[in-house]
């Protein structure tokens, strides 16, 4: 065990999106995170509760542990809440409402555990029109404005897979809201709710394009902008062999050592920034990328203030010089995986591993976490469960 969140007890109701990856920052830490899957997963290969991704291969569930349990039964919501007694963060993502219904909402869970921080991990948050309503990463990134600015000028908006939603505005922040939660609560006793809503998170990260907005440097049509693929010399263009490399020449300094290793005479060209002849130096940028490799490219720029890289792959940034000598990807039993981030001096985080696919036994776990033996009460209720099945 290692890593600065060692110690700390976190129980999770299994889900989609960015319950699982928030449990596995808190897992990379040194944070014991235990699952709660349905009982249909408890085989060793069983498929992921979430997406049928094979348990071994689910890269966000490394360094957790899980076990099954019926939340439909009343005896398997009585072992979680036992469990809750000696947990440190209680993490479910289901719409609100739901949890209460099971009889897991913040008002059960806190009664058992005054000091337990309960995280509510959702798309919209708990409360407003939206709040109940089914959706995925691009539609609360679409909800923040965001994802209106993700498109090229005259194109449609792009969403960026789902990092964006799911796992920075979701996820990282919600993970942020633990931890800042977890030290209020070492120092006043009292734990308290966590509502990391995805449409907060990723309004949040817009925090410096409202600046710019305010101020009338950045436009609301995409597409137009330095940052947006509006300029021309913050941009990826296609070389000669079909692949790609990253230009973000954007201070002048930088743009002029872009230009001078362009191996062509530029003195002609429009001024960097006179907007009106972007799109025609964008084509002079174009044609002339286009006459080389990635490969020489990258040999040209290379040790530059440029800001020129070639636009890799997953292999291809694993393989990489920079990235090889930083550890940046791990390949475990064949799966690449990317390290765990920050890196702390002192408590580093774990090394990525294989997710287990076995599952611990609820009763063992309950008398890790509470102390508690088998004792009476608690086999008269596994007696009862025994007789029902």
């Amino acid at each position: 065990m290692s890593g600065p969140l060692t110690g700390v007890r976190v129980l999770v109701l299994a889900g989609m999106g960015p319950v699982p990856f928030v449990g596995m920052l808190l897992a990379d830490m040194g944070a014991q995170v235990v699952r709660v899957v349905r009982p249909s997963h408890r085989s060793a290969r069983a498929l992921s509760q979430t997406d049928g991704l094979g348990a071994e291969f689910d890269v966000v569930n490394r360094g957790g542990e899980a076990i099954a349990v019926d939340l439909k039964d009343s005896d398997g919501v009585e072992n979680v809440l036992r469990l809750v007694a000696g947990a440190d963060v209680f993490i479910e993502g289901y719409r609100p409402g739901v949890a209460e219904r099971l009889g897991l909402g913040p008002a059960v869970v806190c009664a058992r555990n005054p000091e337990i921080v309960y995280t509510r991990l959702t798309g919209y948050g708990q409360n407003g029109p939206l709040a109940t309503e089914a959706g995925h990463d691009i539609n609360y990134v679409a909800q923040t404005g965001a994802l209106h600015a993700m498109a090229r000028a005259g194109e449609a908006p792009r969403p960026p897979i789902n990092l964006l939603g799911d796992y920075a505005g979701g996820a990282a922040i919600g993970a942020f809201g633990i931890v800042c939660a977890l030290l209020e609560a070492w120092k006043s006793g009292r734990g308290q709710v966590v509502d990391a809503a995805m449409i907060d998170g990723v309004a949040l990260l817009t925090a410096k394009l409202q600046g710019l907005r305010a101020a009338g440097l950045y436009s609301d049509e995409p597409g137009t902008n330095y940052l947006d693929s509006g300029a021309p010399f913050y941009d990826t263009y296609e070389c000669a062999d079909g692949n790609y490399i990253a230009v973000g020449a954007l201070e002048p300094d930088f743009y002029a050592e872009f230009l001078s290793r362009l191996g062509v005479d530029t003195t002609q060209w429009p001024a960097q920034d006179d907007r009106g002849h972007w799109p025609r130096l964008r084509e002079l940028i174009a044609a002339t990328v286009a006459t080389r490799t990635r490969a020489e490219w990258a040999g040209i720029y290379e040790g530059t203030d440029a800001c020129v890289t070639p636009v890799l792959n997953f292999d291809e940034a694993a393989d990489d010089p920079h990235n090889a000598e930083r550890e940046l990807f791990h390949r475990v039993h064949g799966v690449l995986q990317p390290a765990p981030a920050p890196r702390l001096s002192r408590t580093p985080a774990r090394a990525p591993s294989v997710p287990r696919t076995e599952h611990l036994e609820v009763a063992e776990l309950i008398a890790a976490w509470t102390g508690a033996s088998q004792d009476s009460e608690y086999a008269a209720a596994q007696a009862v469960s025994e007789e029902k099945r």
